[in-house]
């Protein structure tokens, strides 16, 4: 069993990286991939612990695409360091911590108690977004849960939501292929589209270098997962998966299982592995 999608501290988790690895050991898992957004300052502190377990460390990432819906695409097997992907997240990264500040300038025009510096403080300094936002307006009685923060602040469209910079899905596939990694779609369901919208959109980043689509995804039924690996099956893609773990921010997914009924099994791997070594 292997869990191919978690987060951290460094992006939107509530645990340390290295507490990822010892989850990952505990629920049986003999490999997981840390795929904090946008970044992979997490990957190094998490491979010694995971080295330490007995727990193959996959070093990946996940990017947010601009896409009419919600679309994001994880890559496996990038190592941090200089590389056309790896650049472009340094960029993004830049890009972000602007974001923040200017978001926290709209906190104080709505009259909400968020600071930069607290934002900040909360997310341990780095990859800060909007969950670290939603626990402190929870921890200050503004709203009474995470959800609610982003029902009635934080989601888009909502007045304290500010929009961050996206690459296209196509140039985000190819700079990973350029990278030396393995680019999957994560949830495809997330897209907000029609079934054969779906998969067409599937087709086409199939056809700019996309290996594979999260169809065993910790919170799909049975029946999303099936309809999803046909969908992969058609486009010769590999069928991955992962928990989509972040901790207390969504209590209910734990590494390995996500919902309890999560099975990702090994040979995804050497499937992804392949792909990558034919690119």
């Amino acid at each position: 069993m292997i869990d191919l999608h978690t987060h951290s501290t460094v992006s939107d988790g509530s645990d340390p990286p290295g507490r990822i690895a010892e989850l990952a050991r505990d629920a049986g898992c003999r490999a997981v991939a840390l795929t904090d957004h946008d970044r992979q300052d997490g990957v190094e502190s998490i491979r010694s612990r995971a080295a330490e377990l007995g727990v193959e460390l996959i070093a990946g990432v996940e990017i947010s695409c601009e896409h009419r819906g919600t679309m994001h695409l994880l890559v496996y097997f990038l190592e941090p360091g200089e590389g056309p992907l790896q650049d472009e997240l340094a960029r993004l990264q830049t890009a972000r911590d602007t974001r923040n500040r200017r978001m926290a300038d709209l906190m104080a025009a709505l009259g909400l108690p968020v600071t930069y510096d607290e934002l900040m403080e909360e997310a341990g300094g780095m990859g800060a977004g909007r969950p670290h936002i939603a626990r402190i307006l929870v921890r200050k009685g503004v709203v009474g849960s995470i959800q609610e923060a982003f029902d009635v602040w934080l989601a888009k469209g909502k007045p304290a939501y500010l929009d961050k910079e996206r690459l296209a899905p196509e140039v985000a596939v190819r700079l990973a292929v350029e990278s030396g990694a393995a680019p999957v779609l994560a949830h495809p369901l997330s897209l907000g589209l029609s079934p054969a919208e779906t998969e067409a959109t599937i087709a086409g980043l199939a056809g700019c270098g996309l290996v594979g689509i999260e169809a065993i995804y910790g919170r799909y039924s049975p029946s999303e997962r099936s309809a999803l690996t046909a969908v992969a099956r058609r486009n010769q893609l590999v069928t991955t998966g992962g928990s989509d773990y972040h901790g207390t921010y969504k209590a209910d997914l734990q590494v390995g299982v996500g919902l309890g009924d999560l099975e990702v099994p090994d040979s995804v791997l050497d499937d992804l592995r392949e792909r990558v070594a034919v690119a």
